[in-house]
This record gives C-alpha cells, structure tokens and sequence, in this order.
C-alpha cells in the first residue's frame, strides 16, 4: 500500500469507523494469480479452454478435459512423446492441440529458415507453395512449420493474452519466459503491425 492509498485508508476508517471496503479491496477481482487449490487451478485452465474452442476452431477433437491435463503437463515440463502416453493420443496429435492453445516450444520454432519472414509472408497470405518459393525451401517443410507460424501468430494477435493466463496460473513466475520470447515477439509484431484486430472477448 503507497502512501496515498494509506491515507486514504485511514480517513475512510475514522469517517466510517469500518475498513470493510478496504478488505474488500485487498481480496482478487478476477487474478489469476495466488490461486493456490489444484482443483480450482484446473476449472480456470478449463474456462480459458473452453473461451479459446469458442473463439478458434480446433485442429484436434480432443475434449477439454484432455487439453486441460495437456496445459498443466506443459506448463510442468513434459514431453510431448510423454502427454501422449499419458493421453493415449499420437505425439503429433499433442503437437497439434498446443498449437490450437497457442503453446508453442522454442524447439517448434527451430527451422533451416527464416521465422519471422514465415510469419511476414503468412501475414501477406501467402499459400504453401509460394511459400516453397519465396523461402526456398521443399513444400513439406514449409507444411511443417506454417502451424508454429499460424498459432504464433493466433497469440499475438491477442498480445498472447491466453499463453499468459496459462503461465501465471500453472507457473511461480514467467518473467523469464517472457524475456526468452522478446526477441520472437518483436518479429511477429512487425509482421501483424498492419493488421486491425479485435481481442475483446
């Protein structure tokens, strides 16, 4: 509490002789964060699932309750060979779903290319082949990784507003992820500059 805010305070308290709304003040209107109930973890990693199904159409069928276990098994660590034995899914298909929620690994991004002009030329709506072309690489390249560039440029498109909730839910400080990806952001803004969006939900 700053100086201001105390002061505040204490001539609400001797004109009232109440601190309620004070207390009420100190309490979470909405944070993600201090939500310290496992179960309460997951009905909020559920409610920005389902927000993000509503708003974008999967690749994957998998339900919530399955993407939610992926989300808390990215956010902790695993592999996406271990997710799939855990959830009876193809590796592949658990890349797929990350991409739907906008979890993207740094090792996805790893390409004999340019990302950030796959991201400029997608912007541009350029198709897989002329991507080929333009990047000068074979088309099954380019097929690889247009779905790390799409769901990159998805979370930017809403200032990565849903990676973020997952990470200040799932981990103790994301500071040094964010600090990880300015560099790649700064790209991608770049590229999306000229485009209007709308991120209000």
């Amino acid at each position: 509490m700053d100086e201001k805010t105390a002061e505040l305070r204490d001539i609400f308290i001797e004109t009232t002789g109440s601190d309620t709304v004070t207390e009420r003040q100190s309490e979470s209107r909405g944070s993600l964060a201090d939500v310290d109930d496992p179960e309460e973890v997951r009905e909020r990693v559920a409610d920005l699932v389902s927000t993000m199904r509503e708003r974008y159409e999967f690749e994957t069928d998998l339900d919530d309750d399955t993407l939610v276990t992926l989300v808390v098994g990215y956010f902790d660590g695993d592999a996406d060979e271990d997710l799939a034995v855990e959830l009876g899914v193809a590796p592949e298909v658990i890349r797929t779903a990350r991409f739907d929620l906008h979890l993207v690994r740094d090792a996805d991004r790893d390409a004999p290319f340019d990302m950030d002009r796959l991201d400029k030329l997608l912007v541009e709506g350029a198709d897989d082949d002329e991507l080929a072309e333009k990047l000068d690489v074979p088309v099954d390249l380019v097929r690889e990784f247009r779905p790390v560039a799409a769901a990159d440029i998805r979370s930017t498109r809403v200032n990565h507003r849903f990676r973020d909730d997952f990470s200040e839910l799932l981990t103790d400080d994301d500071l040094s992820q964010r600090m990880a990806e300015d560099a790649r952001n700064d790209g991608l803004r770049e590229a999306t500059e000229d485009i209007e969006t709308d991120v209000s939900l």
